[in-house]
């Protein structure tokens, strides 16, 4: 398709510039919500020319920051190059970038973390502010101004809502063949005017294949040629696979108890090599006619769906390697019946992971002996990405699963800890905590019960002496015996983890 062919309506082909031109009209003191989600769909020239032209106020001692608001985690074409350009004041909701992330644990760059599934709303209401600018890539503008989504959708709906202006990129690198796959919901309400969502299965189609946009808040649109910044994961594992084997044999006890059918419930999973070793178990396990209810549809869901496993996927974005990405590709007739791109309030939405009974499994970086699971800081204070949307699974899901590898960094450090020195999920959301050493299944269990579960099940055996050592001491001495702790000795194991000395 010529890159005419993929801007067809008469009136926008006239508002055609250079991402440098485009990038003017972005003033400092924006709020610029751009599209993009774990680095599919982000606009790829209009941030480069921004990062440029703040590089250039810089040099010349003018302060030029924006705030910047996307689905989740983008790619260092936008993320890295802005933050490397000391251009973001503010960033939210989700970041994965270490130029980022240094600068916001470096103090430099605020940054607000918050659930995927709030972020539209929170626009909607007011909470964050007016939102100036809309970047947002799509793959192709219809002769009536529609626009064809690209490999995400994200937040990509609220932002040409709401935005005063809106540049638009064009990709024509993006498959055309993606036209159709994508359900837009344009039912949502504001309190209290808000109806029921009418979406009662992961394939049901409850919306539009298009987004709408206002052609007269159109300021710019910008051809580009460029692929997404495509995930690379890593092999499994042997900690990877064990962990996979526990999940595996777990649903398996789950169906034998009657507590789940033979296709189990609807799975969503986050992003990364253990969570994509999972799926890969799935694909040679007792399960058929899988569904998926999730976020972002990665390797092991389209070999899922390839071998004939998983019937349907709903997500709002591909987060694929190259080479999936090009199995994709090459057999798109195939999948484009099989999967729903959606707005992230819809794919995140409390009410309707509650409803489908979804199935959660999200990583984490560690978890104490109670079950409270801190995903997003290393040692209390230094984020790392965000906690993007495990919590609005963890706490309205039907099952809902934790899993990381029981030590970290060379074994220096137990991922299983007396008390976590960061809170993302407290123990009322947290059903299962898996690591390589075994599966802590905390359903109907008390305080003082998990803590016994958790330390056999999940903890390395280097580190049980110590965990067993410190619950005993902490039933012995503390005030209260609910929740058993030694507030005092409980830090040490951070303070010794950031001195690396090891607390067994």
């Amino acid at each position: 398709m010529s890159q005419q062919g993929r801007v067809r309506n008469g009136a926008l082909r006239h508002r055609i510039m250079s991402a440098e031109a485009a990038a003017e009209l972005i003033q400092p003191g924006d709020n610029v919500g751009m599209s993009g989600f774990t680095g599919a769909g982000y606009p790829k020239a209009v941030p480069g020319a921004l990062a440029r032209r703040m590089h250039a106020a810089h040099t010349a001692g003018i302060p030029f920051k924006v705030g910047i608001w996307t689905g989740a985690s983008t790619a260092p074409e936008l993320d890295g190059a802005l933050a490397a350009a000391d251009g973001v004041e503010l960033r939210l909701p989700y970041q994965s970038d270490p130029v980022s992330r240094q600068r916001i644990n470096d103090g430099l760059m605020e940054y607000i973390d918050i659930h995927l599934s709030h972020v539209a709303q929170f626009v909607w209401f007011g909470f964050l502010g007016k939102l100036d600018v809309a970047v947002v890539e799509v793959t192709a503008i219809l002769e009536d101004g529609r626009l064809v989504p690209s490999t995400s959708i994200g937040n990509n709906k609220t932002w040409l809502d709401l935005a005063d202006k809106i540049i638009l990129e064009v990709n024509s690198a993006q498959a055309p063949e993606l036209e159709g796959m994508h359900d837009v919901y344009y039912g949502t309400q504001l309190p209290p005017h808000r109806q029921p969502i009418p979406l009662v299965r992961a394939s049901d189609r409850i919306g539009e294949p298009y987004l709408r946009c206002d052609a007269a808040k159109v300021i710019a649109v910008v051809e580009t040629h460029a692929a997404d910044r495509n995930t690379k994961f890593a092999e499994p594992d042997d900690n990877s696979r064990r962990i996979a084997g526990h999940i595996l044999e777990f649903l398996s006890h789950e169906v034998r108890k009657g507590r789940l059918l033979p296709e189990l419930l609807p799975l969503q999973s986050g992003v990364g090599n253990t969570a994509n070793a999972v799926l890969a178990g799935l694909e040679g396990g007792p399960f058929g006619q899988l569904t998926s209810y999730t976020e972002v549809l990665q390797d092991g869901m389209l070999s899922l769906m390839k071998s004939g496993k998983l019937a349907f996927a709903s997500a709002t974005a591909l987060s694929l390697s190259d080479g999936a990405m090009a199995e994709f590709k090459a057999h798109l007739a195939h999948y484009h019946p099989r999967i729903l791109l959606r707005p992230q309030e819809i794919s995140n939405h409390p009410e309707l992971i509650r409803r489908l009974g979804v199935i959660a499994m999200n990583g984490m970086i560690e978890a104490d002996i109670y079950g409270n699971v801190n995903s997003t800081h290393v040692l209390g204070t230094q984020i790392m990405n965000g906690i993007g949307g495990s919590g609005d699974f963890a706490r309205n899901a039907y099952l809902s699963i934790f899993m990381t590898a029981s030590t970290a960094k060379n074994g220096m450090i137990s991922c299983i800890v007396p008390m976590v020195s960061h809170v993302d999920h407290t123990e009322h959301d947290v059903q299962v905590i898996v690591t390589e050493q075994g599966l802590a299944d905390l359903r109907g269990l008390s305080p003082k019960q998990r803590a016994r579960v958790m330390i056999e099940n999940c903890a390395h055996p280097d580190f049980r002496p110590a965990l067993h050592d410190y619950f005993r001491r902490a039933l012995d001495q503390s005030p209260g015996k609910h929740t058993p702790h030694l507030l005092r000795e409980a830090f040490e194991w951070h303070l010794k983890a950031q001195q690396g000395r090891r607390m067994a």
